[in-house]
């Protein structure tokens, strides 16, 4: 048995993406639309798993749009959540927080941060390698909201 993908159910492609991929730095790697269903599959990698994905053997996000929808999606804890390794945590974090992005777990630790998508699901984001040393203005940030 191998990881093959998640799943998420996304109400605005435009709003996904940005922050899927502009900001949390994933890439499109393939996109389907099912008109018969009415819905389109995006799949999004890590950009060092582009290859590995395009052979089967990395896993993926998958992005579920529904076409002309008005459904609400909410409670994306209630899957858990998604977790990603960064180089570098404080400048992820600040390149979210520009972006527009709450920080719902501040970095206090040099070390794991949480932050939530457009649709609500829950985002956990860990240093690569050892834990920075603690640093402001994040070591002395609140939570804020739920993650």
């Amino acid at each position: 048995m191998k990881y093959l993908h998640t799943m998420v159910r996304v109400t605005d492609i435009d709003a996904s993406l940005h922050f899927w991929c502009e900001l949390m730095g994933l890439v499109e790697a393939t996109r389907r639309d099912y008109p018969e269903g009415e819905f389109t599959l995006i799949f999004l990698v890590a950009e060092e798993d582009r290859a590995a994905f395009d052979k089967g053997r990395a896993p993926a996000l998958e992005l579920t749009y529904n076409w002309n929808s008005d459904e609400v999606y909410d409670g994306g804890r209630n899957f858990g959540h998604l977790a990603y390794e960064v180089d570098d945590i404080y400048a992820t974090c600040q390149k979210l927080s520009d972006g527009g992005v709450t920080i719902n777990r501040p970095p206090r630790d040099g070390r794991m941060a949480f932050v939530r998508s457009p649709d609500g699901i829950s985002v956990e984001l860990l240093q690569k390698g050892e834990a920075q040393a603690q640093a402001e203005p994040w070591a002395s940030m609140a939570n804020s909201g739920s993650w």
